[in-house]
């Protein structure tokens, strides 16, 4: 996904910045990490406060494992649910509950 397309997805929380990371982007709001864009999946900022709205919607927490324990290790983030992708309105609300999430954990 290119820097224009991630801006429009973007707007409700503009501006914003992006920065390369982990062989993907790091989309940025008011300083703050928001969601990342990595191997053609977008991820939210979450937590605890809005883990069961993602989890409702059809987010998954992004987990990987550890690779000296073999332990699964949930990251701060969910995939972006379906209806993200579909409706303007329903990206503008997910893309605010993820700067809510980032300023949270501050």
């Amino acid at each position: 996904m290119d820097n224009d397309q991630l801006e429009e997805m973007f707007q409700a929380v503009a501006p914003i910045s992006i920065r390369r990371m982990f062989g993907g982007k790091g989309i940025y709001s008011d300083g703050e990490i928001i969601a990342i864009w990595l191997r053609d999946r977008m991820l939210l900022k979450g937590d605890a406060e809005c883990a069961g709205q993602y989890e409702a919607q059809g987010g998954v927490q992004w987990t990987y494992q550890h690779n000296k324990t073999g332990k699964d290790v949930k990251m701060p983030y969910w995939s972006m649910p379906e209806i993200g992708w579909d409706d303007p309105d329903e990206m503008a609300t997910l893309a605010r509950t993820a700067l809510g999430a980032a300023l949270r954990s501050r």
